[in-house]
């Protein structure tokens, strides 16, 4: 291949790469009641990537005060997982049901506290420093009662535990295809954040749903959804968790369905979640 031949060709290869670029940028367009922002975590001495879907009659009531849901992505994902791959139909939903969506990113850190790398606090921001942002800045109901949580794989994972942990600021909860218990997925190879299993028990233990389910009591617990599809690689897991939960008399809606570990499942979920929450969210 001659010198020119080579020239035309990179000039053709980096107007492809630019016109992909430009593609991407162009189906990252949000409509004007979602919003992209920062949010400083103090205790990661970071600015971590946000969604905010708001209901469009924001800007219209201003003395109206909105439920939020906060949505966490699974492993792989990010703060725009939810809004443009998982649950386009967000906007419309935030609109005509006036809830706002919080979607953050927890990158691949399982929503956890390492003690060991204090570089990693995301069950901190996630129940404090996200929450207390979303209510300073915008017209939330600021207590529990107007708070849920919930999330696919990861993400339900995350939900789940970071409302055990902190019943004072979650009062309802959900996970689709969760990992409710780490300990049954230690040879995964995206578990990596807690260090190897024989060596860091404790830790598993404490960031393990099943093993933390100890902390709910039935007369006061957060209204609870849990669901996975009956093809789903964790549904084993879910059912575990769910007897356990049988056993213990803790009450909570237990959900399986045909489906997959995949995001048309997790599509269908979220509106029993959402659904279920707005009851939650109707009898406070």
């Amino acid at each position: 291949m001659t010198l020119l031949k080579v020239f035309i060709a990179l000039v053709v290869l980096a107007s492809t790469s630019l016109a992909d670029v430009q593609k991407n940028k162009k189906e990252l367009t949000f409509p004007e009641n979602v919003k992209q922002i920062k949010i400083h975590s103090t205790s990661m001495k970071k600015d971590i990537d946000t969604i905010v879907v708001l209901p469009e009659s924001y800007e219209k009531i201003k003395d109206k005060r909105y439920p939020v849901i906060y949505l966490l992505h699974g492993f792989g994902g990010n703060h725009t997982t939810w809004a443009f791959k998982t649950k386009p139909e967000l906007p419309k939903i935030a609109s005509e049901k006036n809830i706002i969506f919080v979607c953050p990113n927890g990158e691949n850190y399982w929503y956890a506290d390492i003690p060991t790398n204090p570089e990693i606090k995301y069950e901190t921001f996630v129940s404090k420093e996200l929450v207390e942002y979303i209510d300073k800045t915008y017209r939330t109901i600021a207590n529990k009662n107007g708070r849920a949580i919930t999330g696919f794989s990861m993400g339900g994972h995350g939900a789940i535990l970071t409302c055990i942990k902190h019943q004072d600021i979650f009062g309802a909860c959900g996970s689709m295809s969760g990992v409710l218990d780490l300990r049954m997925s230690v040879n995964n190879g995206k578990i990596k954040v807690f260090g190897e299993y024989s060596k860091n028990k404790s830790l598993w233990d404490d960031n393990s749903v099943r093993a933390q389910l100890y902390r709910l009591y039935r007369r006061d617990m957060p209204a609870m959804i849990i669901d996975c599809g009956t093809e789903d690689k964790l549904f084993r897991t879910n059912e575990k968790c769910h007897q356990d939960m049988m056993d213990m008399q803790l009450p909570h809606e237990y959900i399986t369905r045909p489906g997959k570990h995949n995001h048309a499942y997790w599509n269908n979920a979220v509106d029993t979640h959402i659904a279920f929450f707005l009851k939650h969210f109707s009898k406070k």
